[in-house]
């Protein structure tokens, strides 16, 4: 049995296999052997697997000092179980919580299986798969909240086990391809070991590796960041500096930057030692496992290695030196050298399988990847049948060592792709299915092989008949941070019961401050160890402990209700989504795949895959035109030019030019943007030709006014548009209940000024420029925002079902301690929105303004903060700046939040959504007061939506705004909009009220040349 396995069904693994055998030089202490059970959304492991050849008593009194809180079992009549295995119900002592103990005898060992009750079925499961030494499939039946973390679930596991241990899985899965989980054992790790003392060891290597996970990822950024802190690390260790100079150069062979890749290779070592002559002389390229041939011993047993033993200097030094030279004929490949490529490969894969008769499990990649070179040079040369058995030779070898993985997935589409290439279209077909089936369901499952898949997809879109395999397939395409948020709402909000809603609220949220805490943690073993720096890690420590305990019971009462034990299905068919729509809607799903774009239309009759002519390079283009042409900042102002309509014409014919007619019949669009459509609402897309050219002979006239656009034909003039974020998220959206809040609306913003010389906001966002330590200036807080808006929301809703908290009681505290705010179904801000951050150096980690209040008060509604509310609501309206941008990575993972980030809609959205909002709606750019279009927009909502869809009810609002040749500037009345079902009701009751509006003076205005 290895050390690691999955346990649960192809449908779904929960959980997770850990060997965790406990050394001791006392041999009667010692077990022979131990595993730890560990499940997703628990924050400790849920049973243990113990065997030895003493007596079934010995071993249980073995055990008891050993589990982290006494047990008592009943005495009553054991039960049988499996294979002659009995059960015996016992109880937590300190917790009237169910305990199971599984015991018997097999071969001459003792086996005792115990664990969580409610978790029996993983516990036994386990037993089962060590009993018969492979891994046994079957149900796994407990609760779960999330909806597929490998990232958090990783981080579960690398806390179970040895540091050493946990630090080899963390290089298997490197080698798998499983970089998210890779990437969460060495964050892990670093967390728990930061400071620790009398332990092999070296932060810097943690650093390193966790920078080459998040670069094989394509988070560049926190890559950087990572490298950074090893520079500061700055040990003399030889190995570590080579390994970082080889990360540092694969990551910039990840960005395409061949150049500064080329110039890393050759930067000259600070430290050299005589014992390291016979290493390659070159090392440009490894593994993150190759660091391990060359580390402690307590780690090269681990590694996978036949028979555990140790690799000699030499065999290590062949190892490398083969790694150096499929880099060198890489590089010779690229640069047209072919002969000279197929000698280094040939001469690589020699050299690695010579060491131990190629018994060495970490070699694995390194032959399937210098194969899958070969491939490439003999089809260039017109060996087809070499180049295909090469690729197939590589895939038996993962196929093999790491099942079910990744890695295997790049090796088939890497062959699907070749097969394609090539006329066996039927063959190609079947493995990227495999590839497909596989990665449903899993977040990241193909990083690294967007570019074999794209001719599948490219394939799928020129067969009419291939709706269904397409829409399945782009299931597996990355989404947005927030598409996992609205998805794990959904679960939370289909409880049933008030009991149920909150025991999983109550899990999630101690999942993410266990997860802050440990970020915590780790920040103050960085940091010179003095007593108080000891006595406050250890307080932490036991503070994380309290809430892994308090979040694993959570997990167990959550079990009790049976909807919670239920595994979703791992992607939404195209059948299950038009069961959702009606017929007046149509859904509309953008997939970027290898730079490839294309479109997939479906409504309940009838679906559509076409290829967009722009590349995704080209259509960030387009869209950063159109950008710049409403709102750009120049010389710390941001200034609005004539709006670029030709391209916004461009871009419709681009993107929705094929369907234009089907859309022309229908009432709602729900669009699924990907790439750069994150940042551009496509309301303002325009929709006919008759529009460009109307408008471009009326600004020829003199008294044109470059500014006017009333009468073009925009989309979002004729179509409610929804925003989603994933096919799953939105059908899960649609079947969420209603918001159960008893009053209709709370509206929040007017901060209190700081300074007496308070001047009116003309933008709801930050100036530009503050301050390099990443903090506001104080100045920020004296532009408040007037609160008429709010006040007339309330006046058109009325006073009886509505509240304002503006002025001084508008604070951070006083949102976040208000337990009340779950009492209203429409939450209204009206505020500046803090998005970009107060210098380049800073993260996003955007917020919205308020007032200051006392004690820990800082005067911001932080994004991690937002995630802490209770909400109970069907929409939230964010009145700000760029409401619909992103929140780093940094700030993601400090919020609690082990996935997503850097991406638009990552942000203040995910963190309402996180916080119980249904629906959010939010800006793409800043929100102007000029001819009070905001309030005039955010007002009409009001005014003429009772009895409309949030959707309906906005497009009425923009369409005023449209008509108006002062406000016609889609500036003015585009920037806003709705991600979640935009189809639900805004108000109840009937439309009748009206509003009357004063306008101000409209100032000049002028375009910048």
């Amino acid at each position: 049995m290895r050390d690691s396995f999955p346990i649960g069904s192809s449908e779904g693994i929960l959980c997770q296999v850990q060997d965790r055998s406990i050394e001791s030089k006392a041999k009667a202490d010692m077990f022979d052997r131990s595993w730890a059970v560990v499940c997703r959304d628990s924050a400790r492991p849920v049973g243990f697997v113990y065997s030895s050849r003493s007596t079934e008593q010995d071993l249980l009194a073995r055990i008891a000092p050993h589990r982290s809180e006494p047990v008592t079992c009943l005495d009553n009549q054991s039960q049988a179980v499996v294979d002659g295995f009995r059960h015996r119900e016992c109880r937590l002592a300190a917790e009237p919580v169910a305990y199971s103990l599984m015991l018997g005898e097999q071969d001459g060992t003792t086996y005792v299986a115990e664990g969580l009750a409610a978790y029996d079925s993983a516990t036994l499961l386990a037993l089962k798969s060590i009993l018969n030494d492979s891994i046994v499939e079957g149900k796994i039946d407990v609760a779960s909240t999330s909806i597929e973390d490998p990232f958090a679930f990783a981080r579960v596991q690398a806390a179970t086990l040895k540091p050493f241990q946990a630090l080899s899985e963390g290089y298997r899965r490197n080698l798998s391809g499983d970089y998210a989980e890779a990437a969460a054992f060495f964050e892990t790790l670093q967390q728990r070991t930061s400071g620790m003392e009398g332990e092999d060891i070296n932060p810097r290597e943690y650093l390193i590796n966790r920078a080459l996970q998040k670069s094989n990822l394509g988070e560049f950024g926190e890559a950087k960041n990572l490298f950074e802190q090893a520079d500061a690390i700055g040990d003399s260790d030889p190995i570590t500096e080579r390994l970082q100079r080889n990360f540092e150069t694969i990551d910039l062979l990840n960005q395409g930057r061949f150049d500064a890749a080329i110039t890393r290779i050759n930067t000259p070592l600070e430290t050299t030692r005589a014992e390291q002559a016979a290493l390659a002389e070159r090392l440009e390229i490894t593994v993150p496992v190759s660091s391990r041939i060359n580390g402690s011993a307590q780690t090269r047993s681990l590694l996978g290695f036949v028979d555990e033993t140790r690799l000699s200097p030499q065999e290590r030094a062949e190892i490398i030196d083969a790694q150096a030279l499929q880099l060198l004929g890489t590089a010779q490949r690229l640069n047209g050298e072919s002969d000279a490529a197929r000698t280094s490969f040939i001469s690589a894969y020699n050299r690695a399988i010579a060491v131990r008769d190629g018994r060495v499990t970490s070699i694995t990649r390194l032959r399937a990847q210098t194969l899958a070179e070969l491939s490439l040079i003999a089809e260039a040369d017109g060996n087809i049948g070499q180049a295909r058995d090469y690729l197939r030779d590589g895939l038996d070898l993962l196929s093999v060592q790491y099942p079910e993985t990744r890695a295997v997935n790049a090796a088939k589409a890497r062959l699907a792709a070749f097969l394609l290439r090539n006329d066996s279209e039927s063959e190609a077909r079947t493995l990227y299915e495999e590839v497909v089936d596989s990665s449903l369901g899993k977040q990241r499952a193909i990083t690294g092989m967007s570019n074999q898949l794209a001719p599948y997809f490219a394939l799928l879109a020129k067969d009419g008949a291939a709706t269904d395999q397409f829409f399945k397939a782009s299931q597996i395409l990355v989404r947005p941070g927030v598409a996992e948020t609205q998805a794990v709402l959904s679960r939370e909000l289909s409880g049933g019961t008030d009991e149920a809603a909150r025991l999983f609220r109550q899990s999630t949220n101690l999942t993410r401050s266990i997860e802050k805490l440990r970020i915590r943690f780790s920040a103050l073993g960085r940091v010179e160890q003095t007593a108080q720096i000891r006595a406050q890690r250890a307080t932490l420590a036991d503070e994380i402990e309290a809430l892994e305990r308090n979040q694993q019971l959570t997990q167990v009462r959550l079990s009790e209700f049976p909807q919670y034990r239920a595994i979703s299905d791992r992607f939404l068919s195209l059948d299950d989504l038009r069961a959702t729509m009606q017929p007046s809607e149509s859904y509309m799903r953008m997939s970027i795949i290898g730079g490839d774009i294309f479109m997939f239309y479906a409504d309940q009759s009838a679906a559509e895959i076409y290829p967009v002519a722009l590349d995704d390079a080209a259509l960030g283009a387009k869209v950063d035109t159109i950008r710049d042409s409403i709102s750009v900042l120049e010389n710390g102002q941001y200034v609005t030019y004539p709006f670029d309509i030709e391209t916004a014409r461009s871009l419709f014919v681009d993107l929705f030019g094929p369907v234009a007619d089907r859309l022309a019949g229908k009432t709602h669009l729900i669009f699924e943007p990907d790439g750069a459509m994150l940042r551009l609402p496509i309301n303002l897309l325009v929709a006919d030709d008759a529009s460009v050219e109307t408008y471009l002979a009326r600004t020829e006239t003199i008294d044109g006014d470059p500014f006017d656009f009333a009468g073009v034909k925009w989309l979002g003039k004729g179509l409610d548009i929804s925003t989603a974020v994933s096919a799953r998220a939105f059908a899960d959206a649609r079947k969420a209940p209603q918001s159960d809040a008893g009053r209709q609306y709370l509206g929040m913003g007017r901060n209190e000024p700081v300074l007496a010389n308070t001047k009116v906001a003309s933008v709801r966002g930050a100036a530009p420029n503050g301050s390099a330590q990443c903090q506001w200036p104080l100045g920020q807080w004296n532009s408040p925002i007037s609160d008429r808006e709010l006040k007339m929301a309330r006046t058109l809703i009325g006073t009886d079902s509505s509240a304002l908290l503006t002025g001084a009681a508008f604070t951070d505290n006083a949102i976040l301690s208000n337990e009340n705010i779950s009492d209203y179904r429409i939450l209204h801000f009206a505020t500046h929105g803090l998005v970009t951050p107060p210098s380049p150096s800073c993260p996003a980690k955007p917020a919205l303004l308020t007032s200051f209040g006392e004690g820990e008060s800082d005067g911001l509604l932080a994004f991690d903060e937002i995630f802490d509310l209770k909400l109970d609501a069907d929409v939230i309206i964010l009145s700000a700046c760029d409401t619909a941008g992103k929140a780093s990575i940094a700030a993601t993972r400090e919020a609690g939040i082990s996935s997503g980030g850097g991406t638009a809609l990552d942000g203040l959205v995910r963190s309402f959504i996180g916080a119980g909002g249904r629906s959010v709606l939010a800006s793409h750019w800043p929100a102007p007061d000029d001819f009070r279009a905001t309030e005039r927009l955010i007002n009409g909502l009001f005014s003429d939506g009772r009895g409309r869809s949030i959707t309906e009810a906005l497009r009425l609002s923009q369409t005023e705004l449209m008509d108006d040749p002062v406000t016609s500037h889609p500036f003015y009345w585009a920037g806003f909009a709705l991600i979640g079902d935009g189809a639900r009701l805004f108000l109840p009751g009937e439309n009748n009220a009206s509003v009357s509006l004063e306008i101000s003076p409209a100032p000049a205005r002028t375009a910048l040349k």
